[in-house]
């Protein structure tokens, strides 16, 4: 939670203005009707209030008050200087009961309900009381106030509170304003939603937060925690996982040495030799393959890739003219993957195109997936993402397709 002393050190300091303006807003306190018993002690609160001395003006307030029955007037400028006077001594309470009587007067204006409703709530948020801080805030809002740190302060008591389902809603009401705007939603915001939805076991809201994160804020470890999520939920399919450590590579976001093992070896089993050359050259230039206990495993891999790319390159033209006569678009997908990662990524794309067209293919979906990573490679961020679009799927194609489009849109180099 990141409501931190020094934030409620200014939201205090606020408290004391918004006070001492409520006094000073009303006019002077001689007006028509007032007696002198009741005008002195209350022209003394005010001076009191303008100085800072918040309890020492309620006395004087009190003072006021005993002076015997009073008119609507007496009444009505007695109950504003004791809100302010309240305001500022961080009595919200006796605040709140000022306003009630005040607030039936008809002699209070729209924006000064406002800001009296804004003390009384920042008073509550000053002593804790969160369930009532949240209350006013509301209120404060449902009165037409646009304060953006009354709304912050109105999460924040939720959220405090254990109110996590009510902070999510108005979180997603604060980012979804901030992407009208054409605003980046904060980071803060952004994490305090993932936090709410964490404490309510609200995985939705969770990726929500993740995938706007990744979309703002595109840093490793948010990449890592939501490709993990996403390779948990229960029909992830096995056989994307080659997808996922893609996408883990792409993003920085991978730095195990086994998940580069794994990947080379996953993109051998897939023929895609060029790829996991890559894959074994990007590990030890980073170090993660270059020393420790996979360093021999890897050195031993890049002899079997190595061999295998030396075969793919004299059998070429054969695998070509094989693809193009099948009656699937399978090979043509396949070949145009391993052209993409060797180095032909326009042609690569062109033979995967060929493939899709021509149809009967194993797994559609996958072929559209893999069109997109294509694209991406090779430079056209906005065909890629009108692919991933089209890719659907209940078996983790539609999830990683929108990742990935997350990656193009934001990520991509």
């Amino acid at each position: 939670m990141n409501s931190s002393s020094s934030r409620r050190l200014r939201i205090g300091a606020a408290a004391a203005l918004l006070a001492a303006g409520l006094a000073l807003g009303g006019g002077a306190v001689a007006q028509e009707g007032l007696r002198p018993e009741v005008g002195r002690p209350l022209q003394v609160a005010q001076d009191l209030i303008k100085g800072g001395k918040y309890r020492e003006a309620l006395a004087k307030v009190r003072e006021a008050e005993a002076a015997g029955a009073r008119n609507a007037n007496e009444t009505y400028l007695i109950e504003r200087m004791r809100l302010a006077a309240a305001s500022g001594a961080g009595d919200a309470d006796t605040a709140a009961r000022s306003y009630d009587a005040l607030s039936g007067s008809g002699r209070i204006t729209g924006p000064e309900k406002l800001r009296m409703i804004e003390s009384i709530a920042v008073s509550y948020y000053r002593l804790q009381q969160y369930g009532k801080a949240m209350q006013w805030s509301q209120r404060y809002l449902r009165e037409g106030g646009t304060s953006g740190t009354i709304r912050t302060m109105l999460i924040q008591s939720q959220y405090l509170s254990g109110d996590f389902a009510g902070a999510a809603k108005e979180l997603m009401v604060e980012i979804q304003g901030a992407e009208r705007s054409g605003s980046p939603p904060a980071e803060d915001r952004l994490k305090l939603l993932l936090n709410a939805a964490s404490k309510q076991g609200d995985n939705n809201a969770y990726v929500y937060a993740m995938e706007k994160l990744v979309t703002y804020y595109p840093k490793k470890e948010y990449w890592a925690d939501l490709l993990s999520r996403m390779q948990r939920k229960p029909n992830f399919s096995d056989r994307l996982s080659l997808d996922a450590y893609r996408l883990s590579l792409a993003t920085g976001s991978m730095s195990a040495p086994t998940d580069y093992m794994e990947m080379a070896q996953l993109a051998l089993q897939a023929d895609l030799a060029s790829e996991g050359k890559q894959v074994i050259d990007k590990g030890m230039s980073s170090g993660a393959l270059s020393t420790g206990a996979q360093a021999d495993r890897a050195k031993r891999l890049k002899v079997l890739v190595d061999k295998k790319l030396a075969e793919d390159t004299a059998s070429r033209a054969e695998d070509e003219r094989q693809a193009a006569a099948a009656k699937s678009g399978d090979a043509l997908v396949v070949l145009g993957m391993k052209l993409v990662y060797g180095g032909d990524a326009v042609k690569g794309v062109q033979l995967m195109q060929q493939g899709i067209a021509k149809g009967s293919l194993k797994r559609p979906e996958d072929a559209r997936l893999h069109l997109g990573i294509g694209q991406l490679v090779a430079g056209d961020k906005a065909k890629a993402q009108a692919t991933f679009k089209t890719v659907q799927g209940a078996d983790g194609t539609a999830d990683l397709a929108r990742l990935w489009a997350l990656y193009a849109r934001r990520g991509a180099a």
